[in-house]
């Protein structure tokens, strides 16, 4: 017997070209090369410390810091004993963290290395960290899986992430309406969601608990936070560059009457920011043992 091939006749589609994700990393590893991420870096230690501390990190324990900046996290991990490696794809900023780490006298690996790509085998770390980090890498699948990858099963993965409804998340989408993302890339705002979380890391995580914190931005005034984070800030930084001097007014007001909106300090001056962001720590799965 014979049988006729079967054609399958489909109706035209237009389907618009993704997004070339190469591209927006790099030109990302140049916002984040502008500026000096340290001076916004050094206000936001505390929450890398709470971090450790939830963790309960081990000394002894193998621990991994993705897209560690100039090292908050790494060196929080250092000071809990374990063995820890930083891996950030920033030279500038890698070379900031080995000095603070020298300056302490940590013994610290930092190393250059992409999060969608990380240069270790399977299974090499007990504790995988991430503040502020991870969440900025553009294929948001890609990275969580590549933190599951390199942790051990049974391992520990831990996250803080700004909220979307957070002071952060407000000046990011402020930034936006003057300087639009690009197009077609996910926000990194939903790291800071206990679905999205859910969604990249819930099939591999025995458990995974979140905490909302609140930390504090502090400036003598609302220009002050606005001078600050234009100048040593790099997604601010490049945003004001990209613009012409009647868009850099604009954003400065913007930026400036956000600040002021946000004080918690009913006088006015000095400013205090309340901005939120999520602690998580996901305890990965133990494969089950077959017969």
């Amino acid at each position: 017997m014979t049988t006729s091939p079967t054609t399958i006749t489909t109706s035209p589609t237009t389907t618009a070209p993704g997004p070339d994700l190469a591209a927006v990393k790099a030109k990302q590893q140049k916002i984040w090369s502008s500026g000096d991420y340290t001076v916004i870096a050094g206000r936001i230690v505390l929450q890398s410390e709470l971090l450790a501390e939830a963790a309960d990190l081990r000394p002894g324990w193998d621990v991994l810091d993705v897209a560690c900046g100039c090292g908050n996290a790494t060196l929080a991990a250092a000071r809990s004993g374990t063995r820890v490696v930083g891996v950030d794809y920033v030279p500038e900023l890698l070379a900031r963290g080995r000095a603070r780490a020298a300056a302490e006298g940590l013994d610290v690996d930092f190393r250059l290395g992409d999060a969608e790509a990380l240069p270790f085998p399977d299974a090499s770390f007990d504790a995988v960290l991430s503040v502020f980090g991870s969440m900025f890498a553009p294929d948001h699948h890609r990275t969580a899986a590549e933190m599951i990858r390199v942790a051990r099963p049974g391992g520990l993965l831990g996250l803080v992430t700004w909220t979307p409804d957070g002071f952060i998340g407000e000046m990011f989408r402020t930034i936006s309406r003057h300087v639009p993302p690009p197009a077609g890339v996910a926000s990194p705002l939903l790291w800071g969601t206990r679905e999205h979380l859910a969604a990249l890391f819930g099939s591999d995580a025995a458990e995974i608990r979140t905490l909302e914190r609140t930390c504090v931005f502090r400036y003598a005034s609302p220009e002050e936070f606005t001078d600050t984070f234009r100048r040593w800030y790099g997604p601010t930084h490049k945003a004001f560059e990209a613009l012409d001097d009647t868009g850099r007014a604009a954003l400065a007001a913007d930026l400036t009457a956000l600040a002021r909106r946000w004080n918690r300090n009913l006088d006015g001056q000095p400013v205090a920011l309340p901005s939120t962001y999520l602690e998580t720590l996901i305890t990965l799965r133990t494969p089950t043992a077959t017969s």
